[in-house]
């Protein structure tokens, strides 16, 4: 198998490049700087297009995880468009690029994320529910439209919704382990808000399963079946990692630090459904929050 991926640097496409290569398949990173190019990686600009698209013909799949992390910092003017321009722009670039091939990839397996939702208390939602208001929402609105041109050139198009993905090599759980290792853990606002999360291997597995099961396209919600809120996280990683974990960061805390959307971000959540993934034969591995954060971090 020949696979394409981009955000091969990052935390889910570093783990997919690794999986993959432990599978035998010949993979291509698409990277943007050239101290990283290697005999198996090739340049290219995600605001500009790819130099060299001859390495792309006659590929397989396309994993696309390229975008700018949220999470690092306010959410200025500045930081709102390279956060938009490298999902939006970076996925329109990718795409025109793909549909141009003489021999196009038979599949491309988008990320997009649980944030389309917004803030749904109460609510279950699922690829069907509308989109949410603010402006993380609107803006997986229009990242997963970028992909569409995929669509009608006839390239088979998975958009994979993902919730929080958990591993202590990185994300959200190698943000928080060192304040909560020191005692200064804790819920968010009064942490209520729903989070729907998937452990690293389990995301791992549904961007292989989608790209290798023809029946697969369109959106789909990847998160572990069981749900659980922000209070309910905090105390099974405080005792994963046998720590306390009953402080509280205030909601006014959050906005003073992270501005009032990303915090807003925070304070929010959507409870997703996995019913569709699942019913296509998918099977998670990891389905208990507090047993699996005990595995991860017993070592």
């Amino acid at each position: 198998m020949k696979a394409i991926v981009t955000g091969s640097s990052g935390f889910l496409g570093k783990s997919l490049v690794r999986n993959l290569r432990e599978d035998g398949a010949k993979v291509i990173r698409l990277v943007r700087n050239d101290f990283k190019t290697d005999s198996t990686s090739i340049l290219w600009d995600p605001m500009k297009g790819i130099p060299d698209t001859q390495a792309l013909e006659n590929s397989n799949v396309v994993f696309h995880v390229a975008g700018e992390n949220l999470a690092n910092g306010r959410w200025t003017a500045s930081r709102k468009k390279r956060i938009r321009d490298s999902r939006v722009v970076g996925t329109k670039t990718l795409v025109d690029s793909l549909i141009k091939l003489e021999q196009p990839p038979d599949v491309l397996v988008c990320a997009s994320a649980v944030g389309i939702y917004g803030d749904r208390p109460g609510e279950l939602v699922t690829e069907d529910s509308p989109a949410g208001e603010d402006w993380i929402s609107k803006l997986g609105v229009e990242w997963e439209a970028s992909a569409s041109p995929a669509v009608e050139a006839g390239i088979r198009t998975v958009l994979l919704r993902i919730g929080v993905v958990l591993h202590p090599d990185g994300g959200m759980l190698k943000r928080i382990l060192l304040p909560f290792k020191m005692g200064v853990g804790g819920k968010l606002g009064q942490g209520t808000q729903t989070m729907s999360w998937v452990s690293l291997r389990d995301a791992i597995e549904a961007f292989r399963f989608c790209a290798d099961n023809a029946s697969i396209n369109g959106p789909f919600n990847v998160c572990a079946p069981e749900r659980v809120t922000n209070a309910e996280f905090t105390l099974a990683f405080g005792k994963a990692i046998r720590r306390p974990a009953f402080l509280k960061i205030p909601s006014f805390t959050l906005k003073l630090v992270f501005g009032e959307e990303l915090s807003g971000v925070m304070l929010g959540g959507a409870s997703m459904s996995s019913a569709k993934l699942e019913s296509t034969g998918f099977q998670f591995r990891d389905h208990d929050l507090s047993v699996t954060l005990s595995n991860m971090l017993s070592t």
